[in-house]
C-alpha cells in the first residue's frame, strides 16, 4: 500500500493526470452507457462523477488539485454550448412556427422550475441563503453561480444543485413525459433544456435532433429568462 501511494504522489503532481482519469471515467462511462441500450439510469454522467469522487476519496485527492489538471475539460464547456446552435440552426424554420409557444412556455417554465424549489425548500425551513442557492438550479452552471453571487446566495451550493437537477432530468426526464402522454418532439425537448439545461439537451440529442434543438434553444433562453426575471421575482416576494 506505501509503495502505491508512492506511485500515486508522483503521478498526482502531473497536471495531465487527473485531466486523463476524467476522461478514461466519461468514456468508460459511455460505453457502459451505450451497451446497457441507453438506459436513462445509467447516465454517464453521474456515472463519471461517482467514479471520480471515488477515486479522489480513496487517493485523499483535494478538488483543487484535481481541478489544476483537469479545468481543460471545464474551458471545453463553452465551445459544447457553443456548438448546440448547430442542431438548432438545422430546425430554425420550426422554431420560427412556434415562436409563440415557446415564448409562453419559456416563462411559465422559468417561474415554475425557481418557484417550486424556493417554496419546497421554505417549507422545509431552509436559511435565506440556502434558497437563493436553490432558486437558478434549472440554469446552466456559470450563469446560475452568477445569479446566486449576485443574489447573496452560495454559489458552490448552487453548482451542486444544477449538476443534481440535471442529472436528474436526464435521467427521470423521459419516464415523466411518457407518463404524462407528450409525445412531440418539440415539446419534450423544450421541456428537457427548460428544465435540466445541458445534460438534459445532451440526452435530447441523443434520442431526437427536433427534440435536441428545442432543448438546446430552451436552455439558452431559460438562462436568459432566469438572469432577468428571477433577481426581480426575489425582490417583490422576499
Amino acid at each position: 500500500m506505501t509503495e502505491l501511494r508512492d506511485i500515486w504522489v508522483y503521478l498526482s503532481a502531473s497536471p495531465l493526470l487527473h485531466l486523463t482519469l476524467t476522461l478514461a471515467a466519461f468514456v468508460t462511462a459511455s460505453a457502459l452507457y451505450r451497451r446497457l441500450k441507453m438506459n436513462p439510469l445509467f447516465n454517464p454522467v453521474l456515472l463519471s462523477v461517482i467514479a471520480i469522487v471515488l477515486l479522489l476519496s480513496l487517493t485523499q485527492t483535494s478538488y483543487q488539485t484535481y481541478f489544476e489538471g483537469a479545468q481543460f475539460v471545464h474551458f471545453l464547456l463553452g465551445p459544447a454550448t457553443v456548438a448546440l446552435a448547430v442542431p438548432l440552426y438545422r430546425q430554425f424554420q420550426q422554431v420560427k412556427k412556434s415562436a409563440a409557444a415557446v415564448l409562453i412556455s419559456l416563462i411559465c417554465g422559468s417561474i415554475a422550475s425557481a418557484l417550486s424549489a424556493v417554496l419546497i425548500a421554505w417549507a422545509l425551513g431552509a436559511s435565506e441563503a440556502s434558497l437563493i442557492s436553490l432558486a437558478p438550479k434549472s440554469v446552466t452552471a456559470p450563469v446560475a453561480m452568477g445569479i446566486s453571487a449576485q443574489l447573496g446566495g452560495l454559489p458552490s451550493l448552487t453548482a451542486v444543485i444544477v449538476i443534481l437537477t440535471g442529472i436528474f432530468g436526464a435521467m427521470f426526464g423521459p419516464f415523466i413525459l411518457n407518463a404524462l402522454g407528450i409525445n412531440d418532439w418539440t415539446a419534450r425537448g423544450f421541456a428537457m433544456g427548460t428544465a435540466s439545461h445541458g445534460i438534459g439537451t445532451a440526452r435530447a440529442i441523443q434520442v431526437n435532433e427536433v427534440a435536441g434543438a428545442f432543448s438546446g434553444l430552451a436552455m439558452g433562453l431559460n438562462a436568459l429568462a432566469t438572469a432577468i426575471l428571477l433577481p426581480v421575482m426575489w425582490k417583490l416576494l422576499f
